[in-house]
This record gives structure tokens, C-alpha cells and sequence, in this order.
């Protein structure tokens, strides 16, 4: 796991800094998808849990699948996580423009206050829970935060998505993932 994270550190590190035709220097957020992690694959099933909120009602995967059944589009994050704090506004825009996907947040590897405090200071328009006990961390075993689950109606990964959602590639990760 150490040896994966290293080379994909050195690669976002890489990647992130290229020149533009003014030369001024540009991020580029590289997709590490590919790069695996241990966790679950395009087609596994979506591994349940039950999470308590930071910004109001808990939250359970098969409940929700049970009663609701909309694709999920499932966020990793953490309070301490830069990139994390960079797209959650622009997750937060895309509810409106989809309501026919929940948006879950999920703040792992973190101090349950910090996460809190943390979502009251972003005010996201989306539902934010708390990993209790890792059970989300270990299910989903992120390369890396922010980490992006799309999870299908029927329960099973259709697209995952590690590193910085940027507002114009969430749009696109969510045709990709569930069509138009």
C-alpha cells in the first residue's frame, strides 16, 4: 500500500505542474483511478455501512437503496485534506443541477469534531456523515482524499474517481457514471 501511495504522489506531484501557452505555471489534477488500492472495482458491489451526520440525518447505504434507490455519487474527505476542501463547493453546486443522484459525503480519517466543525464552516447543500469505527475506510479503501464512489440504484460501483473533482469534471464523471 505504502509503495502505491508513493508512486502516486510522485506522480500527482509530477503531473500537477505543467506550463502553459503563457507561461504561467498550471494545475492539472491527474485521474488516479487506475491505479487501484485495494478498493472495490467497477462492477463490486458497494460495500454497506452506517454512518452517523455532522450536518443532520445519519446515513445507511441499503436503507437508502432499499427506500430511495438514486445513484450515489459517494465523497471521501477529511477536514485536513486540501483538495477535499477545494471541491466540495463545487460538489455542493452540482446538487441542484442533479437531483436525480444523492450526494453523500463521508468524512473519514478524521477527529468527528474537527469533520463537524469543518461542515459548518463549508455549509455544503448535501448530506455529510462521520466514519464511525473506519467502517467506510475500510470498506472503500481510498488510494488516496478526496476519493469519489459512483454507486448505481442497484448497489454496484459504476465508476470511481480518486483525487480533486474539479466543477467542470464532476459534471462529466456523473454522465459517465449514469448516463444523461
Amino acid at each position: 500500500m505504502f509503495a502505491v501511495s508513493t508512486v502516486a504522489a510522485v506522480i500527482a506531484i509530477v503531473a500537477s505542474f505543467q506550463r502553459g501557452n503563457d507561461d504561467v505555471l498550471e494545475l492539472e489534477v491527474p485521474d488516479l483511478s487506475s491505479l487501484g488500492s485495494g478498493a472495490p472495482a467497477v462492477d463490486d458491489p458497494a460495500p454497506p455501512f452506517v454512518s452517523p451526520g455532522l450536518n443532520g440525518d445519519g446515513f445507511s447505504l441499503a436503507d437508502h437503496l432499499a427506500t430511495d434507490g438514486r445513484p450515489i455519487m459517494l465523497n471521501l474527505w477529511a477536514s485536513w485534506c486540501g483538495p477535499c476542501r477545494n471541491e466540495m463547493p463545487a460538489i455542493s453546486d452540482a446538487v441542484a443541477r442533479h437531483p436525480e443522484v444523492l450526494f453523500v459525503g463521508v468524512a473519514v480519517n478524521d477527529a468527528q469534531g474537527d469533520a463537524a466543525k469543518f461542515a459548518e464552516e463549508i455549509g455544503v447543500a448535501y448530506p455529510l456523515v462521520f466514519d464511525e469505527g473506519d467502517v467506510v475506510v475500510d470498506g472503500y479503501r481510498p488510494l488516496g482524499l478526496p476519493a469519489t464512489f459512483f454507486i448505481g440504484g442497484n448497489g454496484g460501483i459504476v465508476l470511481r474517481y480518486f483525487g480533486e473533482l474539479l466543477p467542470e469534471t464532476i459534471d462529466e464523471q456523473l454522465e459517465l457514471a449514469f448516463g444523461g
